[in-house]
């Protein structure tokens, strides 16, 4: 048997009922994640003291946009590793050598993503901080 290729022709008519069950299952998605993730909200913390310090000090529109960059690449990380972690969960319950070095290799990215944003942060923040401490 062969498998046959979709086409654009072959997918579902646009709806925005469905586009709208799209941003349900989204905002279900984050509220899980805020549920079982105690880092979810440490990174909500450190996103709103970064936000209002930017804020503050009148980041220009390049900063702006290279803390939203970090800030982004730290909760997909995050993201993407939480529902990686449910899924090595579910396809094994218990523990496996493998699946527990998957689980690790994930929170390695979360890591250096945090750390590369708290780079960021340093690059952006650190020369208004010397500034003020003179």
């Amino acid at each position: 048997m062969e498998s046959e290729e979709l086409t654009v022709t072959d997918r579902p008519a646009f709806r925005i009922t469905a586009r709208m069950r799209s941003f349900r299952y989204a905002v279900r998605g984050l509220r899980a994640a805020f549920q079982s993730e105690h880092n979810a909200w440490i990174h909500a913390a450190a996103s709103t003291v970064v936000i209002a310090a930017g804020t503050v000090v009148g980041l220009s529109r390049l900063e702006w946009c290279l803390i939203v960059g970090a800030i982004m690449a730290v909760w997909v990380a995050e993201l993407l590793n939480t529902a990686f972690e449910a899924l090595c969960n579910v396809a094994s319950p218990t523990r496996h050598p493998l699946v527990e070095q998957a689980k690790d290799i994930a929170a390695g990215a979360v890591l250096i993503t945090a750390l590369g944003a708290t780079v960021t942060g340093g690059l952006i923040f650190g020369p208004r901080l010397l500034t003020h401490l003179r």
